[in-house]
């Protein structure tokens, strides 16, 4: 059966030909006629409202007539039903008007209006909706006049459908759609150029063409004046915005609150403070803006004291003070304001979460995100973000994947948010296979997704794949910006890479127009010294345009280590010293160097300093995650429960490796000890430690996953790459730099790391 709805025709058809739609619109006129009762040749004659009878509609019976009602009522009822399916009305046109595209409308709207079959108060009342462009007004030129026109009724009847179009594409954000609408329109209201100031307003970068358009506003109203405001405020100028707020004839509530948030925001308090004073009356938004700016600003005790006299105290308040005391690292009071809430909401959980990851309290965020689903809050991509950022941290990998799951099964998992937050997780959880699954499963990419894919493979040491996937992007004319240069330089340095990370170093600039940041020299400075280039990385420092920091120091005197330079070492740290006095790096990295080439009495001065100066060593630590319980282990370990079973499995390993030719470093032992102690100081390093414990309990054929906060050592390397093919087993250890996958015998980072 044909449809009695004539919008359905839009439904299947996808085309934008004018001709198409006319011609599918009168195949449905067919249809419907079908179904109508056509008259006998004059049987209407003489009379000029005669009407046709009632079609036989596939719909509910109409209702009784009331009692006194005329005959003829219940015929005009039965023929309004007739018109009603047969005919929209000016709110259904209105409608299709606005969410249907342009071409399509004009279509309907012109086979319908120029229907000569139909009676004279229908057409008028399509007439009234057809676009400007088929409307002439003879008498309005709303471009060069001074005052808005008075609008009369049938002229009401299509600028309020022209504006309300004008406001979905602008919410939409296709402002080329909008003006298109606005420049077919012969007659403008204000709310005409305000709904398309407000577009030009939205997008950062049309300062200019919002200030043209505001300018040639007839009448412009205060929502003008707001809308102009706000622009120049998100647009930075300041000086421009100022001189709008003055010049205006009448201010709200809402002129004020714009210009101390827009202060607020470029980080001018004390001017947004001079506001706040002189405001005669103030609200939540105002209070919101002047607490979130001291916050931003990193003025904690101001933005408590605002708090404390705000009288509104406004979720968005609350949950502003709570993160300044995360921001601050004062979890406790962030936690006891959090207490004592009236009533939480997901953005402040958000807060709590995001700041327990912050402050490196992972478990304790993977903790409160399990509170927050018992009772029933639904997560939000901000969540999931900073969950997964804290199933990372962690290296948990079993509670990421439940937290794959949980998403899996809701709507948040077609956001791109979301499916890069796990993609990210998965990469730093060693897990590059389900990581590049979820790529290319992904429906849309964005940069961030493309940069943590490129990301993932260049902390893997897989060098090419990773160099593969940024120009597979570039291809795709997706642009990079800088963080994609940083894992690029970071994929050219694991994989010893020189002269095409220097190529890649000049083309950020010269062929991609990204202005360089300290971290791409970071990366330069490692990838030459790790090459032995270490003269040449102290150029780069000294040719750098700003100040170097203290990882550009520390990634010297890293390599200064690994090369057993001395001379270097010592610059570097006293450089890095300069920079920050109570640095770790620099004493161990000065003593590590020292013991390499075994200057044993500059190892003890280096340490007398450390104990002088309250310098504490972080100890190595190392954590296996086995049935969702993370173990951890210390450099030689006293306190894990299966310890003698430990010591056993690794003095039976000790020997299959010696027997398989396993020579242990005994330059990786820093210490001024005898030769056997060192052998045994080396075969009680956490990470060996934690791989004896996830082979006594894992099942044979699993890989073992080992995360370690500090750079894997000589001994520890190619011990572990004897124990994957003695045990036949895939061994992925992390450390502070990257991802050591070994396998039959031999390491991802083809021992160069």
């Amino acid at each position: 059966m044909a449809s009695s709805n004539p919008f359905d025709l839009l439904k299947d058809d996808d085309s934008d030909d004018p001709s198409a739609l006319i011609a599918a619109a009168q195949r449905h006129k067919g249809a419907e006629s079908a179904a109508v009762a056509v008259p006998k040749k004059g049987a209407a004659a003489g009379t000029a409202k005669a009407a046709a009878p009632a079609a036989k509609l596939p719909t509910k019976p109409a209702p009784p007539a009331q009692a006194g009602m005329r005959g003829e009522g219940k015929k005009r009822t039965s023929r309004g039903r007739q018109m009603k399916c047969l005919v929209p009305n000016r709110f259904s046109l209105s409608r299709l008007f606005i969410f249907s595209s342009q071409p399509k409308c004009l279509s309907l709207y012109v086979s319908i209006s120029t229907n000569q079959n139909h009676d004279l108060e229908s057409r008028s009342r399509f007439h009234a909706m057809v676009p400007i462009n088929y409307m002439k007004p003879k008498t309005h030129d709303n471009l060069g006049s001074k005052r808005s026109p008075r609008l009369d009724h049938l002229t009401y009847k299509y600028v309020v459908p022209c504006n309300r179009m004008i406001t979905q594409y602008v919410k939409a954000g296709d402002l080329d759609s909008a003006l298109r609408v606005f420049d077919e329109m012969k007659v403008r209201t204000t709310v005409t150029w305000n709904s398309l100031l407000a577009g030009y307003g939205r997008k950062p970068g049309l300062l200019k063409d919002a200030r043209e358009v505001f300018d040639r506003i007839p009448e412009p109203d205060i929502f003008s004046h707001n809308t102009m405001l706000a622009c120049y405020m998100r647009n930075g100028d300041v000086e421009g915005a100022r001189d709008i707020f003055g010049g205006m004839p009448v201010k709200d509530i809402a002129s004020w609150n714009t210009m101390i948030t827009g202060l607020a925001e470029n980080d001018r308090m004390e001017e947004a403070l001079g506001l706040f004073l002189a405001m005669p009356e103030k609200n939540s938004v105002t209070w919101n803006a002047m607490i979130s700016g001291y916050v931003e600003l990193g003025d904690l005790d101001s933005s408590v004291s605002l708090f404390r006299d705000d009288p509104f105290k406004s979720e968005v308040a609350w949950t502003a003070v709570i993160s300044g005391y995360m921001k601050f690292g004062k979890v406790e009071m962030a936690e006891k304001l959090y207490g004592e809430m009236p009533l939480v909401n997901l953005v402040a959980m958000n807060c709590m979460i995001a700041g327990y990851v912050e402050n490196g309290l992972s478990e304790e965020a993977l903790k409160f995100f399990r509170r927050m689903v018992a009772c029933g809050f639904m997560p939000n991509p901000s969540t999931l973000s900073s969950v997964l950022i804290g199933c990372s941290n962690l290296s948990s990998l079993s509670l990421g994947r439940q937290v794959h799951q949980f998403v899996y099964k809701s709507p948040l998992y077609l956001e791109t948010t979301v499916r890069t937050s796990l993609l990210s997780m998965y990469c730093k959880c060693g897990v590059l296979d389900e990581a590049w699954s979820l790529f290319n499963e992904m429906p849309r990419k964005d940069l961030v997704t493309w940069n943590s894919m490129i990301s993932g493979y260049a902390h893997y040491g897989k060098s090419d794949k990773a160099l593969f996937l940024f120009n597979r992007m570039t291809r795709e004319k997706i642009k990079p910006n800088w963080i994609s240069f940083v894992a690029v330089l970071s994929a050219c340095n694991h994989g010893g890479l020189v002269e095409l990370g220097q190529q890649y170093f000049h083309s950020m600039t010269n062929d991609f127009g990204i202005e360089t940041k300290p971290e791409h020299f970071t990366c330069m400075i490692d990838l030459l010294g790790r090459a032995g280039k270490l003269t040449e990385a102290i150029k780069l420092i000294e040719e750098m345009p700003f100040k170097p920091h203290s990882a550009m120091y520390g990634a010297l005197l890293g390599a200064c280590r690994l090369h057993k330079n001395t001379d270097i070492a010592e610059f570097a740290a006293k450089k890095l010293l300069e920079i920050d006095p109570k640095t770790v790096t620099a004493y161990v990295q000065l003593a590590n160097t020292y013991a390499s080439v075994r200057r044993w009495d500059q190892v003890a001065r280096v340490r007398c300093c450390m104990k002088d100066n309250r310098i504490i060593k972080t100890p190595g630590y190392s954590w296996i995650e086995i049935n969702s319980v993370v173990h951890g282990f210390r450099s030689s370990e006293r306190a894990h429960s299966e310890l003698p079973l430990i010591h056993e499995k690794l003095t039976e390993l000790e020997k299959k490796m010696k027997l398989a030719g396993y020579v242990p470093d005994l330059e990786s032992a820093l210490h001024d000890v005898g030769k056997d102690q060192k052998e045994q100081l080396l075969l009680w390093h956490s990470e060996k430690l934690a791989i004896a414990f996830g082979l006594m309990r894992t099942p044979r054929g699993l890989p073992i996953r080992v995360f370690k906060n500090l750079r894997v050592c000589n001994d520890c390397h190619n011990a572990i790459k004897y124990i994957s093919a003695l045990e036949e087993r895939e061994l992925i250890v992390r450390d502070t730099t990257r991802f050591h996958h070994f396998k039959n015998g031999s390491c991802s980072c083809g021992d160069y790391w």
